[in-house]
């Protein structure tokens, strides 16, 4: 289903083409949420594929370390505000594997989690005649089972099995030679590819590579003009995007552990948080989970300038590290796009205005409603009614129902035009107080 911004009324294929644009003043002056997605170098799990990976699941099985782990950090910080993660690995690398006599045990992933495998073929207590092969990782027992010979073993989430006849006994036989491989931009360009029939809300890009981060932006950018997929993109000091739909993120923090993260490994949690927000919901001071510092501390003058830039900060405050204020990296201000497209919350309302629309006119109407004043009526019903849900949560204000939406007749038989006015609520974020002491 097609999407994305018009400028005249000449589009080809069926859908939903949306246009927001700011009333003309100073420039002075509900869909499921919580789907994050990022791509990333790993030593375990299906290469070149997107896995989905809910908050709370065991992620030994698909990624060969638990989530407490060192190697699990970034997915980690997503997890921490995510419901849903779409993981991509990147790399392939290469096989561990091991030869115990006619045994040839492979490692089912490439990568150095594969040299944490290990078998252990013995003697059955039970019955002379079998042996039980088990298979370890790092220690602890994933597999066993009990065989007469090797062709009746059956590969297990681990390891790949093959051979003939009688096992060899042996107290612990590792497999090794794995390797994580290399990463290169154009896997990046496969994952964007794969994921762009996903839903999801924020994509991240851990990485500092400038190259990357255009691509990233440039993908974006499209999906949500082009194709009509309002998402967002969190990438590490890119104020260069001014754009609605990606989010610059300046500095890192400091984890109670100790752990130090840059800002292009706070991209995970920023990403993570972003989608996981309620569109009426800002992420303005908020704290970082598990954050007891901010790694990167700006001075106040320094945190003017990068709020102005467009820029996401943390900064520190009563032994946390919070976010100073929700903003992407939109900075151009005009007469038709003004200051409030820079708030996450406000581009979240009108996001969610236009997927859920979107998906309303998707589900119930195209191909089934007639293009005529009752099947128009009834779409702005059903219009009036989500815009009075966004309404009764505080996500838009001052919505009236009969002056605010209008549904007409588009230039050709098959089409539509919504008239649509909308004000986004933000949040409370500056107090000026004046008091008068008597």
């Amino acid at each position: 289903m097609a999407g994305g911004t018009w400028t005249v009324q000449n589009k080809v294929r069926p859908g939903v083409y949306i246009n927001f644009v700011s009333e003309a003043n100073s420039l002075g002056t509900l869909g499921e949420r919580g789907t994050v997605s990022m791509a990333l170098p790993l030593s375990w799990g299906e290469p070149k594929k997107i896995i989905t990976i809910q908050a709370g699941e065991d992620l030994k099985d698909k990624l060969g370390y638990d989530i407490t782990s060192s190697q699990m950090l970034i997915i980690r910080e997503a997890l921490k505000r995510a419901k849903t993660l779409l993981l991509y690995r990147l790399n392939e690398g290469v096989k561990a594997a091991a030869t115990i006599g006619t045994l040839q045990a492979t490692a089912v992933f490439g990568g150095v989690r594969g040299n944490d495998l290990s078998i252990v073929i013995a003697p059955n207590i039970n019955d002379d005649t079998k042996f039980d092969v088990e298979t370890f990782l790092a220690g602890e027992r994933v597999d066993v089972q009990t065989v007469a010979s090797l062709e009746e073993l059956k590969n297990n989430k681990y390891v790949v099995f093959q051979g003939q006849g009688q096992p060899e006994l042996t107290a612990g036989a590792p497999l090794k030679d794995g390797t994580d491989g290399t990463v290169s931009n154009q896997d990046h360009t496969s994952y964007l590819q794969a994921l762009e029939v996903m839903d999801f809300q924020t994509i991240a890009l851990v990485s500092d590579d400038t190259t990357l981060k255009s691509v990233y932006a440039a993908y974006v950018k499209r999906l949500r003009e082009t194709e009509g997929k309002k998402i967002q993109a969190v990438l590490a000091d890119y104020i260069a995007a001014d754009h609605e739909g990606i989010i610059s993120v300046k500095n890192g923090v400091t984890l109670t552990d100790g752990t130090v993260l840059y800002a292009k490994h706070t991209t995970a949690w920023v990403a993570a948080a972003t989608a996981g927000a309620a569109v009426n919901e800002s992420l303005t001071y908020q704290a970082y989970d598990d954050a007891a510092d901010v790694n990167g501390k700006l001075t106040n003058a320094e945190m003017e300038a990068a709020l102005k830039q467009g820029q996401f900060v943390f900064t520190a405050s009563s032994g946390k590290a919070v976010v100073e204020q929700d903003i992407n990296t939109f900075t151009s201000l005009s007469p038709d796009k003004a200051k409030h497209f820079s708030k996450n919350r406000v581009v979240r309302v009108l996001d969610s205005v236009a997927n859920d629309l979107k998906r309303i006119f998707e589900s119930y109407f195209i191909g089934k409603v007639n293009n005529n004043d009752d099947g128009r009526n009834l779409f702005r019903s059903q219009c009036v009614s989500y815009l009075n849900d966004l309404q009764n949560i505080g996500a838009v204000q001052n919505f009236n129902s009969q002056t605010d939406i209008k549904v007409l007749a588009g230039a050709e038989s098959d089409s539509i035009v919504v008239e649509l006015s909308v004000q986004p609520v933000d949040s409370v974020e500056k107090v000026y107080m004046k008091v008068k002491v008597a």
